[in-house]
């Protein structure tokens, strides 16, 4: 059973501890037999059974209430909930949030009843498509090119790396429209899948399988209306959208962190070695220690983060890079320490250890690498020292 005293801590309100506590039995009755052997059908059946029970409705806005807004501390309680159960079950939520993400926050009143209806209901997969095989985490330096051409926009380029790339029905596309050099010339636009010119060039596969493909736009032509907030303002979209949902990463990691903790626990309770359970020696209680202490230690960065974006902070740019950073890394470490605990059996196909040990190395690359959170923190550090 994993820890569950961090819900106490004042980052919370009532409301959190009932999504967490309704969540947890869902997931018991729902999670315990995913299919990972063909992530394409299994993701489709899992946003359909999310949207159905009404889990991602907190993955968007409500379009038909003025007032609605995203609870990035729900998203982060779901999302690291869903991780601890099964990596592909968290993928499949997040990326109805992070695809449908730019329209929640800057989205028409149109685009959002049209979309996000059908997102939130697990109608329609969305995708969030902003790397691209010359620039991953440096997005100002894109290369996709979206032409005005009456009340049409053209594009043509690439994009990779593309989560939900070949099964989405609707892609949040970013190409650059030449308003000004830089970030500044970037706008971001609604694409439906079937759109003509829009092909999935090449599916990708990971250690860790999930849907991943590389798009391909040959002369992909969209209205004018599927712009999504105004004309070269795409760069601070898809900042605004990795400013909510980046805190999520980190809630992820989490999940697989406090999943290794538990298993780890486990095995050293059960687990005789020289005649005495392995929690009787004293480097298993380090690592045990260790283990943690980092768990605890990211929950406070990631739930800081997100109760501050929560109460208000325009942006929380550096809460975040450092929530993701430290999660990310020292989950992996987490992960590591409990598959030497689980010996053989922690790098046996299919146990657990060895799924967790594949989901986990993505979550230090995807949504901005490791490397650059430290640039992110270290500029936000220099830049309020400075000035």
């Amino acid at each position: 059973m994993a820890d569950k005293s961090f819900l106490h801590w004042p980052f919370f309100e009532q409301r959190h501890r009932e999504l967490a506590e309704h969540l947890e039995k869902w997931a018991t009755d729902n999670l315990n037999e995913i299919d990972h052997s063909n992530v394409d059908e299994s993701c489709i059946e899992l946003v359909a059974k999310l949207g159905n029970d009404g889990w991602l409705k907190h993955s968007a806005i409500d379009p038909e209430d003025p007032l609605s807004k995203l609870d990035v501390r729900s998203l982060c309680l779901i999302r690291e909930t869903l991780a601890r159960f099964d990596g592909l079950a968290d993928f499949a939520f997040a990326m109805q949030g992070l695809g449908a993400g730019a329209i929640s926050l800057f989205g028409t009143d149109e685009q959002k009843l049209t979309w996000l209806s059908r997102t939130r209901s697990g109608q329609a997969l969305s995708a969030f498509a902003l790397s691209e095989p010359r620039s991953g985490s440096d997005v100002a330096n894109m290369d996709l090119a979206a032409v005005a051409d009456g009340s049409t926009y053209i594009l043509n380029g690439e994009k990779t790396w593309i989560s939900n790339g070949g099964i989405a029905d609707v892609y949040c596309v970013f190409a650059r429209t030449g308003e000004a050099p830089g970030a500044k010339g970037i706008s971001a636009f609604i694409v439906p899948a079937d759109t003509p010119g829009l092909v999935i060039a090449e599916r990708l596969e990971t250690v860790a399988p999930h849907p991943l493909a590389r798009l391909s736009f040959e002369d992909c032509r969209v209205p004018a209306s599927a712009l999504i907030g105004q004309p070269g303002a795409g760069f601070r979209v898809s900042m605004s959208v990795l400013d909510v949902f980046r805190s999520t990463v980190a809630a992820a990691a989490l999940g697989f962190a406090r999943r290794a903790l538990d298993e780890a626990v486990s095995r050293a309770s059960k687990r005789e070695l020289f005649g005495a359970p392995l929690s009787e020696l004293q480097m298993v209680q380090g690592h045990i220690a260790d283990m943690a202490l980092d768990v605890d230690a990211s929950a406070l960065l990631i739930y800081r983060a997100a109760w501050l974006k929560d109460s208000g902070a325009a942006r929380v740019s550096r809460e975040a890079a450092m929530a993701k950073l430290f999660s990310t890394d020292q989950a992996q470490i987490v992960i590591d320490k409990a598959v030497q605990i689980h010996g053989g059996d922690g790098v046996r196909k299919g146990h657990i250890m060895e799924r967790l040990y594949r989901d986990i190395r993505a979550l230090r690359i995807y949504e901005g690498a490791s490397d650059v959170q430290k640039v992110i923190i270290a500029r936000q550090t220099l830049g309020a020292a400075s000035g």
